[in-house]
């Protein structure tokens, strides 16, 4: 039962990915405009969630290393990586290394969250365990349906995405009992672990996501999907706060 808090956060990540199973199929606009809309999401996750609080529990030394190691860290993985650029006439499959940058991204900011339910679990003082785990519950629930929605814009399956998209909750739960088990052993790194998911997460999205979705003609559309989708996650960090 003390391990509750780190099982149910994390398989929110399941339950927010599994709409996506509804899905069908998606026309080229409408990729080009869910892929900006991630875009979005994601640069207000950086920006308004990982970034604040990364500095909030370290310093800015911290805060600037952690971005530019996490980018870094992406460029080193996305230039080892075999990169096919997509013909923007034809989206009938994914870029698989778009895809694997998407997901390590994703999984990097799970890391540190993780980390953060386990510590906070460990210390239960006054239920702040229960209350950590039920904010980054309530995140992984839209975090979820981001994931497999992505992969479904990318010619993934749906039953694929979701299976995909779960697999990333279930990094967050791996994080989460490591955090549990060693406690305080972590408990320095995750401010390091939030900036350094910010930089990878930047990455992704400045190289790979906002390039795909203006590639097609829709860049005025693509322009207010990031908008919206960059207000979207502003407020649902300030709904579920």
């Amino acid at each position: 039962m003390l391990l509750l808090p780190i099982f149910i956060s994390s398989l929110c990540t399941s339950l927010g990915a599994l709409p996506i199973l509804l899905v069908k199929n998606v026309s080229h606009k409408s990729k080009d405009t869910l892929l900006a809309y991630t875009a979005g999401i994601m640069v207000a996750a950086s920006a308004y969630g990982l970034i604040p609080s990364a500095l909030k529990l370290s310093n800015l030394v911290v805060l600037v290393s952690g971005i530019l190691v996490g980018t870094f860290v992406l460029t080193l993985i996305e230039s080892l990586l075999p990169h096919i650029d997509l013909d923007h006439s034809n989206h009938s499959s994914g870029n698989s290394t778009v895809i694997l940058l998407f997901l390590i991204a994703m999984s990097i900011h799970n890391l540190p969250e993780g980390l953060s339910v386990g510590i906070s679990t460990l210390n239960n003082v006054n239920s702040i365990g229960s209350l950590v785990a039920f904010a980054i519950g309530l995140q992984n629930v839209p975090d979820g349906f981001l994931v497999a929605l992505f992969l479904v814009t990318q010619g993934i399956r749906p039953i694929k995405a979701f299976l995909l998209s779960s697999l990333t909750g279930l990094i967050e739960m791996c994080a989460g009992l490591v955090g549990f088990i060693f406690g305080g052993a972590f408990e320095n790194i995750v401010p390091f672990g939030l900036a350094f998911a910010a930089g990878a997460m930047l990455f992704v999205v400045y190289k790979e996501l906002i390039p795909e979705s203006h590639g097609d003609g829709n860049e005025r559309t693509a322009t207010w999907a990031f908008i919206i989708g960059f207000i979207t996650m502003i407020l649902l960090t300030e709904w579920f706060r």
